[in-house]
């Protein structure tokens, strides 16, 4: 187990870097948060919580390296949501490359699990060029690939659907999914980091559960109180809100699926406290949604 930590967090004020920036703040460590916008809200609550603020922009590779300077970790985390899948691309290998003008001992990319087995998904390729680039960059690394985060249920889009009793997915509801809780991604995460010699030059897929559509209504009948019925949806509902890279991501779903080892993780890293899914939804408050 390692003692204190000084960790450059990216993305510090998404989801992924936010929950593990706070994560670290609780077990002591020390956390450099890299953000664009300080004076956000987000980025005020985690200088409250102890964080320092290092203001840069992945497209300036400048910033990365000097918030990376004499920090003992750098966790990366890049999205190809606002700008697309060619900046998701140049933004990973910069702050990569960054971490190692900067001397950094350990790098974490969060990527996605399967992107090395070639699903020609677009934004799981993306995420697998950066990861080729990492793995030949000569910096000890850790690749940490998370599948389906159970906080998709949370999303805007999906609690209306819920309040009204349904669960839509374009998935047969007889087909399984295995899904991740964002603690429990977080947990892992800083686990890796404070063991990197355990975890140095590998890539991890990572899930908290494995259950099927039908299996996820049906938990959410118990924990929200009313009914919740799974409806399958269209791919060409999934192309008109999420275009075509959607479509590819839902197919590979139905013929092939993430293949985390959810065993064996639980099996060999039990302080991390996985959650299934109906533990999960317990912690939440669903009167949003009804």
């Amino acid at each position: 187990m390692a003692g204190s930590l000084s960790v450059l967090v990216g993305g510090a004020t998404g989801q992924q870097g936010g929950a593990l920036a706070r994560l670290l703040l609780q077990k002591g460590h020390r956390v450099k948060a890299f953000v664009r916008r300080p004076d956000s809200p987000e980025a005020g609550e985690l200088e409250r919580l102890g964080a320092e603020l290092a203001e840069g922009d992945f497209e300036d590779p400048s910033t990365i390296e000097r918030a990376a300077r004499g920090v003992d970790s750098v966790f990366v985390v890049a999205t190809p949501f606002e700008a697309g899948t060619e900046a998701e691309v140049r933004h990973g290998i910069s702050a990569a490359d960054a971490a190692k003008a900067a001397g950094v001992g350990h790098l974490v990319y969060s990527s996605v699990s399967d992107a090395d087995r070639d699903t020609g998904i677009p934004h799981f390729d993306s995420k697998r060029e950066v990861e080729r680039h990492i793995e030949g960059l000569g910096v000890p690394y850790t690749i940490v690939a998370p599948v389906y985060f159970m906080e998709n249920l949370l999303a805007p889009w999906m609690l209306p659907e819920l309040s009204e009793g349904r669960l839509p997915m374009a998935l047969l509801a007889s087909r399984s999914l295995q899904q991740i809780a964002l603690s429990d991604l977080a947990a892992f995460t800083a686990l890796v980091l404070e063991n990197r010699e355990e975890f140095a030059d590998r890539r991890v897929d990572v899930a908290s559960d494995e259950l099927t559509g039908e299996e996820a209504a049906g938990i959410l009948t118990r924990v929200m109180g009313h009914e919740v019925r799974y409806v399958e949806l269209s791919l060409d509902a999934v192309r008109q809100s999420m275009g075509e890279d959607g479509v590819r991501m839902f197919e590979w779903f139905d013929r092939v699926g993430y293949s985390a080892d959810i065993g064996a993780l639980r099996r060999d890293h039990p302080e991390v406290g996985w959650h299934g899914l109906e533990e999960w939804a317990r912690e939440k408050d669903w009167s949003v949604a009804g």
